[in-house]
């Protein structure tokens, strides 16, 4: 139901974190919400005496924080978790996932979707980029369950029904850009290079021109799809996009896993924006992204979980944590990619990667309503100690207590308010039950 005037809202007593520019903290601090935006963010005792909140929330023993970005996913596919595990990436798809999408049906997607957004506004993520197929249904899902999304439409090709996809995506942009009270952009999404050929790259860059967005792909995401672009092209999968113009429009790539020194440069030649997914490319046996020498060269890094069917998890909290240590054991160096690196990459560096860095990533006035309050009074946070380093290498989903969307309440002590999980889990026992009940694995 829509508001019928503007709501404030005051959030009091306080640890603020804004993971502004000059990673202001205010211990004793408040937000003032006005709307769908901040109206003010600093200590309380400054608070303008003409802010008169409707609503007042108290934050004590809580940390509040920019909402996660979960910056590379695929919602729809939580159909498919714990299923066809410890096998590798391309097996995976071929012999076991893409068998199984071909049972699902459009109206699933819903239900999928919003099972995974239940799972995300829980562990403090407000806003993720998507891929997938049957994306209106996803873009409803954002919709009614109040979260923000960046949805692009799976694009595979030539084959039978590769035009479809782009006019899919095509209308994907025309109904649902800016839609849901401004929570909803729309890119173009072509899978991979492996999937798409250069032709087909070419039309998802016309598209993306067309409509002024940008492009969200796979990219160098295992050391198959580079040795094979080798053959092919004689260029790694950066160079090859480089070649065919694909980064002069903006582009999400995630996972970037297997790069060379040229690659790093051409990445940041043209400012394309790189999701990790460190728990998904281990679980894949895909590999491990050098994010340091991404973070050296000046490229932003944004996190991702991949799909609750890679990853079998959709926590960014848990992805800083694997960032943080994997960086440092992989390079043996205890000073790389330390918290306050990570806590960026999952907030402000996410936003950035997404295209949405001027409205949210984080608390600063003017900018959207997109808070979590994270309450940090268990045993894993004491005893007291810096706590951005508490958050990203002692932090639980669990510890999201509040989270806040363009100034709506979506979850209040850990109980969601735009969702029903009892009715969720139904629906997806029933698609499961239709799409996977006789499956190998599915149990």
């Amino acid at each position: 139901m829509l508001r019928r005037y503007v709501m404030k809202a005051l959030i009091r007593n306080v640890y603020v974190i804004t993971m502004d520019d000059q990673d202001n903290r205010y211990p004793d601090g408040c937000i003032a919400v006005e709307g769908d935006t901040i109206a003010y963010v600093g200590d309380e005792e400054r608070l303008p005496a003409g802010f008169v909140p409707d609503e007042i929330l108290d934050g004590c023993g809580m940390l509040a924080l920019p909402g996660f970005v979960n910056a590379h996913t695929h919602s729809a596919m939580s159909l498919f978790r714990g299923y066809a595990n410890d096998i590798p990436l391309m097996d995976w798809l071929a012999q076991k996932i893409w068998p199984l999408e071909d049972r699902l049906q459009p109206q699933d997607a819903y239900w999928l979707s919003i099972l995974s957004i239940a799972e995300m506004a829980m562990s403090g993520v407000t806003a993720f980029a998507d891929m997938y197929m049957f994306m209106d249904q996803t873009a409803k899902a954002v919709e009614h369950s109040g979260i923000r999304a960046v949805l692009a439409r799976g694009l595979q090709g030539p084959d039978a029904r590769s035009e479809q996809r782009l006019a899919e995506n095509r209308r994907l942009w025309e109904e649902w850009h800016g839609g849901a009270e401004g929570r909803i952009r729309v890119m173009v999404g072509p899978h991979a290079i492996y999937t798409c050929d250069g032709d087909y790259l070419k039309c998802c860059m016309d598209l993306a021109e067309q409509l002024g967005v940008g492009l969200h792909i796979h990219l160098a995401e295992t050391r198959t799809e580079v040795e094979e672009a080798l053959k092919k092209y004689g260029k790694t999968p950066v160079e090859y996009l480089e070649s065919i113009g694909f980064f002069n429009l903006p582009v999400l790539a995630a996972h970037c896993v297997h790069l060379t020194q040229r690659d790093m440069d051409i990445l940041k030649e043209h400012d394309v924006q790189v999701a990790h997914c460190p728990v998904s490319n281990l679980k894949l046996g895909s590999g491990i992204a050098q994010v340091s020498l991404l973070l050296e060269e000046g490229i932003n890094v944004g996190l991702g979980t991949d799909s609750a069917a890679s990853n079998n998890s959709l926590s960014v909290m848990r992805e800083m944590t694997f960032a943080a240590l994997l960086g440092k054991g992989i390079n043996e160096d205890p000073t790389v990619i330390p918290a306050k690196q990570v806590l960026k990459m999952a907030t402000v560096c996410g936003a950035k990667a997404i295209g949405w860095s001027h409205e949210i990533g984080s608390l600063e006035p003017g900018k959207k309503a997109d808070i979590i309050l994270i309450k940090c009074d268990a045993p894993h946070y004491y005893p007291a100690a810096d706590p951005v380093t508490h958050l990203v290498y002692s932090g639980r989903d669990s510890d999201v207590d509040t989270v806040i969307v363009n100034g709506k309440v979506l979850m209040r002590k850990r109980q969601l308010t735009t969702i029903d999980l009892e009715r969720v889990y139904y629906e997806v026992g029933q698609i499961r039950n239709r799409v996977m009940g006789g499956t190998e694995d599915a149990h």
